[in-house]
């Protein structure tokens, strides 16, 4: 009994300090880290070079009729000279009248073939035709502030800089469920990204917007399900830092409701799962090192071990409670409280009713239940780059 014991204290205790670290020790020991390297290595202030260059901003979409014009209307705010934007939007597959729509703006190229293979084949396609030195990828539901162009620019004055992360924001809608979950959960990825920058290299670009240098991609298998991801990823392979720029940033809409949220959810912790697999020469800490340690540390843990491990804490410790130790109990009996507020925020949404104390605990455990499902998703969809969209709601 006392090693059966022993051996389930240890497992509790590593498990505990694995779901810590992954969601707050990592963000903490980062926060440290950054403010010990700039005591002795000041940011370098970067500027502009004296003639901009030409850009080319990519959108691959899919059926986005409905969104067309109000992209367009954002496309030509956009802070950058016209001469040097190049618009491209590649359609592949779509069959409403998004490519009737966009014949109507001079300025843009369409690239459209009636078969859909997903948004890694798009691309794969789409970027033989670019020919500028930058290429700026955005999603067509997604609205960007008028200086992100110029900002993204600016970082690639660094010659280190191969790709640059823009800041995806969500649009809070009180109304919507989805929002309060997804909007607080990107506050605090961007805090992260921002920390990952300042000690070494983002770990990875959100699709919404990144840029990369164009001699840089690489085409990608077919099935590739985080696109933004692996590219920015092989990119660091090469040599090459991801820089975060908050200054450059997209906005969207948030998902329209719990459900397509969890379609959303899925489908990345998937695309995570393959990103990892097929990125694990960067486990390489000899090679790569102190970035393997920021991959490891912000997506490796979190897309793999850390959501088992979460749930394997509650019949550890309901095993250790029962010896009647008062630590175990008191941890017991915490853990009981935060699932309790997460179905009471799970009954809530059910009935369309929402408590932000009770929001974010379900938000939380909505999140690790479906990386669990992730694995299953991927398993199933082997092979398939394709996806459905997840419905958002309407600005």
């Amino acid at each position: 009994m006392g090693q059966t014991y022993f051996i389930f204290s240890l497992l509790f205790w590593i498990g505990l300090f694995i779901v810590f670290y992954t969601y707050a020790g990592y963000g903490i020991l980062l926060y440290l880290l950054v403010k010990i390297k700039e005591l002795f290595c000041k940011p370098v202030q970067l500027s502009l070079p004296a003639s901009l260059p030409d850009v080319t901003l990519f959108i691959a979409a899919y059926n986005e009729e409905e969104i067309v014009d109000k992209k367009m209307a954002n496309c030509d705010e956009l802070n950058y000279p016209a001469d040097k934007l190049h618009i491209v939007w590649v359609t592949d597959g779509s069959d409403d009248n998004t490519n009737e729509f966009l014949k109507a703006y001079a300025d843009v190229t369409i690239l459209h073939t009636p078969e859909r293979k997903g948004k890694t084949a798009a691309l794969n396609r789409g970027m033989m035709y670019i020919s500028t030195p930058y290429v700026i990828f955005t999603d067509a539901n997604t609205m960007l502030n008028k200086e992100a162009i110029i900002e993204i620019v600016r970082q690639f004055s660094n010659p280190k800089v191969g790709c640059v992360a823009g800041e995806k924001r969500v649009d809070i809608q009180t109304a919507q469920g989805a929002t309060a979950g997804e909007g607080l959960y990107w506050k605090y990825e961007s805090t992260l990204k921002r920390l990952d920058d300042r000690l070494y290299s983002t770990a990875g670009a959100a699709g919404e917007l990144f840029a990369i240098q164009t001699k840089l991609f690489e085409q990608m298998p077919s099935d590739t399900l985080l696109d933004d991801f692996i590219l920015s990823l092989r990119i660091v392979s090469k040599g090459y830092k991801i820089a975060y720029c908050k200054e450059a940033y997209a906005t969207e809409s948030a998902s329209l409701n719990m459900k397509e949220e969890e379609k959303r959810k899925i489908r990345i912790a998937a695309g995570g799962l393959q990103s990892v697999w097929r990125l694990r020469s960067l486990f390489n800490i000899f090679r790569y090192g102190i970035f393997s340690f920021q991959f490891i540390s912000h997506r490796v843990l979190r897309w793999t071990i850390t959501p088992l491990i979460l749930f394997l804490l509650f019949p550890l410790n309901l095993v250790l409670a029962y010896t009647g130790n008062p630590l175990y109990v008191t941890l017991l009996i915490l853990q009981i409280f935060f699932y309790g507020a997460a179905f009471a925020g799970y009954k809530m949404e059910q009935h369309n009713t929402r408590n932000k104390l009770l929001f974010v605990p379900y938000y939380f455990t909505f999140m690790n239940i479906n990386v669990i499902c992730g694995f299953f998703y991927l398993a199933r969809n082997k092979g398939n780059g394709a996806w459905a969209k997840a419905k958002r709601t309407q600005a």
